[in-house]
């Protein structure tokens, strides 16, 4: 299997057109069999990976998942994710803002939410909400002590995309790899998906009537992920809109960035002195006495 991710990527000061870019492309694989081996292949050097990641103790890394309802992202992060030592991975949540969250800037709620050193930091949904869902729906703002009237501004937007670029530019020159994912659903396979969380009944608590308000908001989410994606993919932090009305190809998509990203840090586990290998040979010395 032979993924170029490239052609995924958004690069810095381009635009991100989204109705050009496919939501389903051919399929990597030929059959089920043949995707699940893919990705256990995938999987088991994503751990391999996280491990020399964790001992190096040299970077952290962040990836964030922003998409459509029903576009894949739980499924996503826990299949690819399905590896990879619980120790070295830290999953977030962002729902609607606490009270106490609105009291601070927009970027305030996720910043300790941040990985550490070695290892590997998941946002499921993230900080970008304040540039998308805020701006479908600016009457959110005045819980954030801001006045609506705001958001008809352009500049009041490009200020937060600003905020985001440095926020992230400061994250990258202290040691912290954002690796930024959109699953590009299509309408038509949004409602597909809706239909059968109302007719599996394990599927019901996924769905709200809510979910059905939002796609009357399609065309202006779609304006705002192509605009903030514009504006904040960088040569540092890029996006990456993958294709996602095949979840299996998506998955494979997300796993094979993951793991290029980690390559191309070209981590080593911590050498040992030879003082640490001389008090080694001690220790080992003094347990084999004890047989």
């Amino acid at each position: 299997m032979k993924l170029d991710i490239e052609k995924f990527m958004v690069h810095e000061n381009h635009i991100a057109d989204l109705s050009n870019r496919p939501t389903r492309i051919k399929p990597v694989y030929n059959s089920k069999k043949e995707y699940k081996g893919f990705l256990d292949e995938h999987v088991t050097q994503l751990s391999s990976l996280q491990n020399v990641h964790y001992a190096s103790n040299k970077y952290a890394v962040l990836l964030i998942f922003q998409a459509m309802d029903a576009a894949g992202k739980d499924g996503t992060i826990r299949h690819v994710m399905s590896g990879v030592n619980p120790q070295g991975c830290q999953v977030y949540s962002f729902k609607q803002p606490s009270a106490e969250e609105l009291q601070h800037d927009f970027l305030w709620r996720t910043t300790g939410c941040l990985p550490d050193r070695g290892k590997i930091g998941i946002f499921n949904r993230s900080y970008y909400e304040e540039v998308l869902i805020v701006r479908v729906h600016p009457n959110f703002l005045t819980a954030e002590g801001i006045e609506t009237r705001k958001s008809r501004s352009d500049k009041f937007w490009k200020e937060r995309f600003k905020s985001i670029r440095h926020f992230e530019k400061h994250l990258y020159e202290n040691g912290t790899r954002i690796i930024k994912f959109y699953l590009h659903l299509s309408k038509e396979e949004q409602r597909k998906r809706f239909l059968e969380r109302i007719d599996d009944k394990e599927k019901n608590w996924k769905f709200s009537e809510a979910d059905i308000a939002e796609r009357e908001y399609w065309k202006d989410y779609t304006k705002a992920y192509e605009e903030c994606i514009s504006a904040t993919s960088t040569d540092e932090s890029p996006w990456y809109v993958v294709p996602a009305d095949d979840k299996e190809n998506a998955r494979l998509i997300v796993s094979q960035v993951v793991i290029d990203v980690l390559k191309s840090l070209e981590l080593e586990y911590p050498t040992t002195s030879a003082s640490r290998r001389e008090e080694l040979k001690s220790i080992r010395k003094r347990l084999e006495d004890t047989r």
